[in-house]
C-alpha cells in the first residue's frame, strides 16, 4: 500500500496541508516541537484509527479550531485508489469514511492499510508497565486478524461490566451477573490467548533475527508471553479469585493480565539494558513487527514510520538499520529527523527515489 496524497487540516498544531509522497522515502526533517511528529501520527491516524500520542481524539484538534479532518489518497498493489477520510468536531464522535462511504463500525477499518510506526514514545514497552507490552501485541494482531480484534472489543466489555459489580457495596453484587460477564470474560478471553501465543511463536524467531542483524550479533535477546490461561481453565482460574476481587474492587485474572517478558542475556532488558541497546531492542521489535505483517493479513506491504529513531545509536547500528530497510521488502517509508547533515547521510546510503520536507511551527513545505 502507498499513500500518495495526503490532507490536513486542523490536526494538532498544524492548520493546512496538502502533501504528495514519494513512493519510496519521505522524510522531515525540523527542530523539536515544530510537528514532525504530527505529520506522522495523522498518517497513523487514518491507518489504526487513533492518535500514537493520545487516547482523547479531541486533544488532536488544533487549539483555536472546532474540528479537525484527514484525507489520505492510497494505491493498492493492484493500481486500484483507496480514499480515507477522518472528520471529528469537538464533542462529536469522529467519522470515517472508505471511498465516501461511512463506517458503520471504525474497528473494520482496521488493517485495510497496515502501519508500523517507531518513535521514542516507544521506550515504555520496555519501562512501562504490562498493559503496554499487551498494547503491542493488540495493535499487531488486530491489523491482520479480525477475530481476535472483536474478541478482544468484547472480553474488554466483560471485564468493565464485571470490575463495575466488583466496586458496588450495597446492595452486593448479583452472584448471576457475575458469573455471566465471568463466563464472557473466559469465552473470549481463551480466544485472544490462542492469537497471542500463535504471534508468539511465530513473532519470536524474526525477532531475534533482526535484532542479531540490527546489533552485529553481539548480544542474545528473547520474548516470553505469560499468561493466567496457562494455569488451566481461564472461566476457573477467574472464579476462583472472585472472592480477592470483591475485597480489592477490581479482576485480578485474566488475559487483561498477560505479560510479553524482554530479556538481554537471559536478564530483564528493563534492568540491564544501556539506553543503545533498549534503543536497537525497541527497533529490532518494529521492524520484526513489520515483516510479521508483511507476510500475514491483507498480504500489502505496511507503511513503515520512523520518528526520530537515530539518536543515542552508534554509526554501526544506524548502519545496519539503514540497510535492513533500503532492501526491497520495505515499502513507502516516513523518516524524521532535527539533523539534516544527518539525513543527508542516511538517503545517500539508501539511495533510490525520496521526498523531503521542512517543517516549522506546523507548516511544512518541500
Amino acid at each position: 500500500m502507498l499513500l500518495r496524497k495526503l490532507s490536513i487540516l486542523n490536526y494538532k498544531n498544524i492548520a493546512e496541508a496538502e502533501l504528495e509522497f514519494s513512493p519510496k522515502v519521505n522524510c522531515f526533517i525540523g527542530d523539536n516541537g515544530e510537528g514532525k511528529t504530527n505529520v506522522l501520527d495523522a498518517i497513523h491516524f487514518l491507518s489504526l484509527c487513533k492518535s500514537s500520542t493520545t487516547s482523547q481524539d479531541q486533544l488532536c484538534i488544533r487549539h483555536s479550531g472546532e474540528f479537525a479532518v484527514l484525507q489520505g489518497q492510497y494505491e493498492r498493489e493492484d493500481g486500484m485508489t483507496e480514499d480515507i477520510y477522518m472528520g471529528m468536531k469537538r464533542g462529536v464522535k469522529k467519522q470515517l469514511k472508505r471511498n465516501k462511504k461511512a463506517y458503520s463500525r471504525i474497528t473494520d477499518h482496521i488493517g485495510l492499510v497496515p502501519l508500523v510506526m517507531v518513535s521514542p514514545t516507544d521506550g515504555q514497552l520496555i519501562a512501562g508497565g504490562s498493559e503496554e507490552r499487551r498494547r503491542f501485541m493488540d495493535i499487531v494482531i488486530s491489523q491482520f486478524d479480525r477475530v481476535y480484534l472483536d474478541a478482544l472489543v468484547r472480553y474488554n466489555k466483560a471485564l468493565l461490566q464485571r470490575n463495575a459489580l466488583l466496586k458496588q457495596e450495597e446492595p452486593e453484587p448479583d452472584p448471576e451477573l457475575l458469573a455471566l460477564w465471568e463466563e464472557e470474560m473466559a469465552r473470549y478471553g481463551q480466544v485472544i490467548y490462542a492469537a497471542r501465543t500463535a504471534y508468539v511463536e511465530e513473532f519470536c524467531p524474526i525477532f531475534e533475527r533482526i535484532y542479531a542483524e540490527v546489533s552485529g550479533g553481539k548480544e542474545q535477546v528473547e520474548l516470553r508471553y505469560v499468561s493466567h490461561a496457562q494455569r488451566g481453565n481461564l472461566l476457573e482460574v477467574i472464579r476462583q479469585s472472585r472472592a480477592k476481587d470483591l475485597i480489592m474492587g477490581y479482576s485480578l485474572h485474566g488475559v487483561h493480565k498477560d505479560e510479553l517478558e524482554m530479556t538481554l542475556g537471559g536478564y530483564a532488558i528493563k534492568r540491564e539494558g544501556s539506553q543503545g541497546q533498549n534503543k536497537t531492542f525497541l527497533i529490532a521489535l518494529k521492524l520484526a513487527q513489520f515483516d510479521f505483517l508483511r507476510r500475514t493479513g491483507s498480504q500489502t506491504t505496511p507503511l513503515l514510520l520512523l520518528d526520530d529513531i537515530f539518536d543515542k545509536l552508534d554509526a554501526e547500528r544506524v548502519e545496519q538499520i539503514v540497510h535492513l530497510v533500503a532492501t526491497a521488502d520495505y515499502g513507502q517509508i516516513f523518516i524524521t529527523d532535527t539533523n539534516r547533515d544527518h539525513l543527508n547521510s542516511i538517503l545517500q546510503r539508501m539511495g533510490g527515489e525520496y521526498r523531503l520536507f521542512h517543517v516549522k511551527a506546523g507548516e511544512i513545505r518541500p
